[in-house]
């Protein structure tokens, strides 16, 4: 396994969510991060852990507890709306992230505003490349940004995934995020896709961990 540079969420290092995806493969299940996943190096999945060249592990994967919260959905034009008052365009964390980071032209650009009620909203148009990992990778960070602030970073922790199918290349998705709860450091967070007509194609749970600014 190898998660290509194009992948990277913080400078250096493997965007989580898409790292969790490759990691996951097709058994999906839940991913938890042990270090930054490193990015173009040969990586090798033993068991429910996966393994950098020396030794070192990068992160455990164990099969997932139903995923039963869903975000609802709100219509393409309205994400629009919302993904215009994103808090990344002005500070961001991580500005080269290949999902959310508004410095990647070449990244999926998923921009995800906060609506009034806390929760979050981006569009995204499918890529011709899409693949089970970059959904993955399309629900994590509109997690993320339910509770990312100001002076506030966070980086995932862990994540499960359930993909119920791929959209189909150019179509018009919407990306839902909200916050569960907080505990310390650790942020509980869910999202869902749809598809341009509104049906479910994909949902995650995540933890998101407070890191020092």
């Amino acid at each position: 396994m190898i998660v290509p540079a194009r992948f990277n969420g913080p400078a250096g290092s493997g965007n989580g969510g898409y790292s969790a995806g490759i990691f996951a493969g097709s058994d999906g299940g839940q991913v938890t991060l042990r270090t930054p996943p490193p990015l173009d190096t040969p990586l090798s999945r033993v068991g429910g852990q996966v393994h950098a060249p020396d030794g070192t592990v990068v992160a455990d994967v164990v099969p997932a507890d139903e995923i039963d919260t869903v975000i609802p959905p709100i219509g393409y034009a309205d994400a629009v709306a919302v993904s215009a008052g994103y808090a990344g365009f002005t500070e961001h964390p991580f500005p080269t992230c290949y999902v959310c980071g508004p410095e990647r032209a070449d990244g999926l650009r998923i921009f995800p505003g906060r609506m009034p009620d806390g929760s979050t909203a981006a569009p995204w148009t499918v890529p011709g490349d899409v693949s089970p990992a970059m959904l993955w990778a399309a629900l994590d960070c509109p997690g993320g940004w339910a509770v990312i602030g100001a002076g506030r970073p966070y980086v995932l922790g862990r994540i499960a995934a359930r993909l119920d199918r791929l959209p189909v290349p150019g179509n018009e998705c919407v990306v839902r995020g909200a916050l569960t709860s907080v505990e310390g450091r650790k942020a509980l967070v869910h999202t869902t896709l749809y598809d341009s007509a509104g049906t479910e194609l994909a949902r995650a749970r995540a933890t998101w961990i407070a890191i020092s600014g």
